[in-house]
């Protein structure tokens, strides 16, 4: 029994944990704005590769996953930031859709979808005192995180899908 404990590759087994952390982790925080997603699905991945001393997930594939987290990190910024200046938000829209976001991780899923629109809509209702400017800011910047949110989804699950398909074929 010690025998076969002590010829398990403890390292590789730990190393394999912390790649499929990462992962969850990452497809985690492309939902949850406080965690760090689609870098964390990156990550992972070059944890795997190097367990396999990039043969199945080599540097080609990690460049492909390299470029999908910066259009990541890309879709990220820009999809709030453009739905609340289309909108017409000005610094106090988008600093309170920020405020709303850090405030929102305190109270549970109702905070992480909603307090993003509340907190643009104090902010620039406070900026301008223009209900119908900030109702429009709130909404815009509201449906500019969830078009970001399922867009990061959708590159995550497509990172893990070439990891995937690079490790088995």
């Amino acid at each position: 029994m010690l025998e076969t404990l002590a010829s398990v590759d403890w390292v590789n087994i730990l190393l394999w944990i912390l790649a499929v952390a990462s992962i969850v982790i990452g497809v985690a925080g492309a939902v949850v704005p406080a965690l760090p997603g689609i870098p964390m699905v990156f990550i992972g991945a070059l944890i795997a590769a190097w367990i396999g001393d990039f043969e199945h997930i080599t540097w080609v594939t990690l460049v492909i996953l390299g470029v999908l987290t910066i259009i990541g990190l890309a879709v990220d910024w820009l999809a709030q930031t453009m739905g609340a200046q289309r909108a017409g938000a000005t610094k106090y829209g988008i600093v309170g859709s920020m405020v709303g976001t850090i405030l929102g991780l305190f109270m549970g899923i109702f905070g992480i979808l909603f307090m993003p629109l509340i907190g643009a809509f104090v902010g620039e209702y406070i900026g301008q005192r223009d209900l119908r400017v900030a109702t429009n800011v709130g909404w815009a910047t509201w449906v500019g995180m969830l078009v970001g949110t399922a867009l990061k989804l959708a590159l995550s699950f497509m990172m893990i899908g070439i990891m995937c398909f690079a490790l088995w074929f």
